[in-house]
């Protein structure tokens, strides 16, 4: 049997196994488990851990188009989405990552512990504010050897995670990634990245390299007009087609062996 099929099977497989765990969650109601910044956090073992960035925000707008109530975006399909990506790792790679009741760590972007960890991941950056002290430290996480996957956002929230990048690397260029690039078979080798995501909009995907150099190791990876958190939340309900959920955790696979790799 090809490689690609059989490890496609076993991940139809095992989000059948992730389904009852996923329902037990929800009953609970709400995100399940605390998302204060230090509450469930493990220290660094040498084992892979998903790292998800918690930022501060001004108020989330409404439906409406007014600013209503706030919100927590940041944490936004936590704590399942790591924690089934972190079951997918460990069932059909090698790196045996850290499997806690939270998936994970959510760090502060200016904690230094947020150095010991090479991935990191942050949702929604459409309301993404942070201090100058946070800048910097987030700066220096990139400088030293991190990378950092941005997720969850589309249309005119690019200006503000654009504004607030900049205030982290004012020099980044935005170079936008086809289907060629490494990092797209860094585990799995995606055929293309034009497929029907989230909210109806096509799908865009943009590095920044250090030193802007296309030659050097690729530090961020956004996620445009996409949110493949969401698929990896819901991939063991039922209210997303298996095969979506399917090419949305190839992308999280790849994304966390390229970061473990450069």
């Amino acid at each position: 049997m090809p490689r690609w099929i059989a490890v496609a099977a076993g991940i139809s497989i095992l989000l059948s196994s992730l389904a009852i765990e996923s329902i037990a969650g929800r009953a609970a109601g709400g995100l399940g488990v605390s998302t204060d910044s230090q509450s469930g956090n493990t220290d660094y073992d040498g084992r892979f851990v998903f790292v998800r960035l918690r930022y501060e925000m001004g108020l989330r707008a409404g439906a409406g188009g007014g600013f209503s109530r706030r919100d927590l975006p940041w944490a936004h399909d936590y704590p399942r989405a790591e924690r089934n990506l972190t079951k997918i790792l460990d069932e059909i790679t090698s790196i045996s990552p850290f499997q806690g009741p939270n998936g994970g760590n959510i760090l502060t972007l200016d904690d230094p512990t947020l150095h010991k960890f090479p991935f990191a991941y942050m949702s929604e950056p459409g309301f993404w504010t942070m201090t100058d002290t946070e800048a910097l430290g987030l700066r220096s996480y990139l400088q030293k050897g991190g990378f950092l996957v941005f997720d969850d956002f589309r249309g005119d929230h690019w200006f503000n995670f654009e504004h607030q990048l900049r205030r982290v690397l004012p020099d980044a260029r935005f170079v936008e990634l086809d289907v060629s690039h490494q990092i797209f078979h860094s585990f799995f080798d995606i055929e293309t990245l034009a497929m029907p995501w989230m909210y109806n909009l096509p799908p865009r995907f943009y590095g920044v390299y250090e030193d802007n150099d296309p030659n050097a190791r690729l530090m961020i990876v956004v996620n445009y007009n996409n949110d493949i958190g969401e698929y990896w939340e819901y991939s063991d309900t039922g209210w997303v087609p298996i095969d979506l959920s399917n090419e949305a955790y190839k992308f999280g696979v790849n994304y966390v062996m390229y970061a473990m790799t450069h």
